[in-house]
């Protein structure tokens, strides 16, 4: 359903180092890079037929994080979503809600992680069994 996905960077060098061990997790390569023709240097890994996109803001405005959004990445195993928001912490992340692992709900069992990027973004892991 979804093409893209952009989120707001303060530090497009620092998001770029970040997304790289993160998404690498996932089998996603380099971005490509992009500078849009008012000079914003923007970012995008295709994977799987998505594109997730990082860019400085156009409007010159400080970067906001959306209070509910949370962007979800699609994992192969309850261990890659370990993995995912390992990586995550280990390059700057914030670890939030509960650790990483398998949760009961009225969809059946999930495996989820949940973290913060360096610019607050909410991010998860998550793997859906059978």
């Amino acid at each position: 359903m979804l093409n893209h996905l952009m989120i707001g960077s303060s530090d497009i060098e620092k998001t770029k180092s970040f997304y790289n061990a993160v998404l690498g997790v996932l089998g996603a390569g380099d971005p490509i890079e992009h500078t849009n023709d008012t000079g914003q240097k923007r970012l995008f890994y295709i994977h799987d037929g998505t594109t997730f996109g990082i860019s400085e803001p156009i409007n010159g405005e400080a970067v906001t994080t959306a209070n509910g959004s949370t962007i979800g990445f699609l994992c192969n195993s309850p261990e890659q979503v370990v993995e995912l928001h390992d990586v995550a912490v280990a390059n700057g992340a914030v670890s939030v809600e509960d650790p990483p692992g398998p949760r009961d709900s009225s969809m059946g069992v999930m495996h989820l992680s949940y973290f913060l990027d360096p610019d607050g973004h909410k991010i998860c892991g998550i793997h859906r069994p059978g």
